[in-house]
């Protein structure tokens, strides 16, 4: 479904991506991991067409988005839901019009329809009833589970999450990782899910792929890299700092 070819990235002099390279097929599950500022959000942006690379290629279904123009980039970009870090809820409307947003905007639906499809999308991620609350009566989980929620309202082909359970405890990031994986099996979805979180991409992924020195560093099963003697992985994956290492 997706292939990134030797792709590079800079902003001015500062090299962000170089070489990278990878596949991601039909119905995978993938996480990115890597250090802060490493690129990984970065690479996000160049898988949905946000950002042109300096050098390289992004397939999508076999089309190569770097060549689109901005009309053929929107008909690419109808294929991705994307879950924001912060949930990025419009604090002025309620659960159901942030959910709804995108749908009156690009779709031609009754409001019966949409009133319909909102409902469905929230029970879903396990919020059925909530239609009228605003995002200020809401727990941060269940601020994420809206944006999901407004994500696959679409019924997208691919799922972009962008640090899902950043600033939730152990027990609501479970919920959270369960949910991305009920999601991914009954809608049948790609899944791409940026984390710095361990315990979760051990759980969400089938597949990881582990950004480093603006390349990738590692790409196996989460088996694979979290049983590998490598020290690197192994210090990101423990959570090591480098004795010489000012991380402030």
């Amino acid at each position: 479904m997706i292939e990134v070819r030797q792709l590079h990235k800079s902003f001015g002099a500062q090299a962000v991506l170089e070489d990278v390279s990878f596949r991601i097929e039909n119905g995978e599950s993938v996480v990115i991991i890597g250090r802060s500022g490493g690129g990984k959000s970065v690479l996000l942006k160049h898988i949905i067409g946000l950002l042109q690379p300096d050098a390289g290629a992004v397939l999508v279904d076999g089309e190569n988005i770097v060549a689109m123009n901005e009309r053929q980039l929107l008909r690419v970009r109808r294929k991705f839901g994307m879950v924001f870090q912060g949930a990025a809820l419009f604090d002025s409307m309620t659960v159901a019009e942030n959910v709804a947003f995108g749908l009156r905007r690009h779709e031609h639906l009754t409001e019966a329809e949409i009133t319909q499809r909102v409902a469905a999308a929230l029970e879903m991620v396990d919020l059925p009833g909530t239609e009228k609350k605003t995002p200020a009566e809401l727990s941060g989980g269940m601020r994420k589970r809206v944006g999901l929620a407004r994500a696959i309202i679409y019924e997208p082909q691919i799922l972009l999450y962008d640090e899902p359970t950043t600033g939730l405890d152990p027990i609501v990031s479970d919920s959270i990782d369960k949910l991305i994986i009920r999601v991914r099996d009954q809608l049948k979805v790609t899944s791409i899910v940026v984390t710095h979180d361990m315990r979760s991409a051990r759980r969400v992924g089938n597949h990881v792929l582990m950004l480093h020195a603006r390349k990738i560093y590692a790409n196996g099963t989460p088996e694979a890299i979290f049983a590998s003697p490598d020290a690197v992985i192994r210090q990101f994956v423990d959570g090591v700092a480098d004795a010489k290492e000012n991380i402030f």
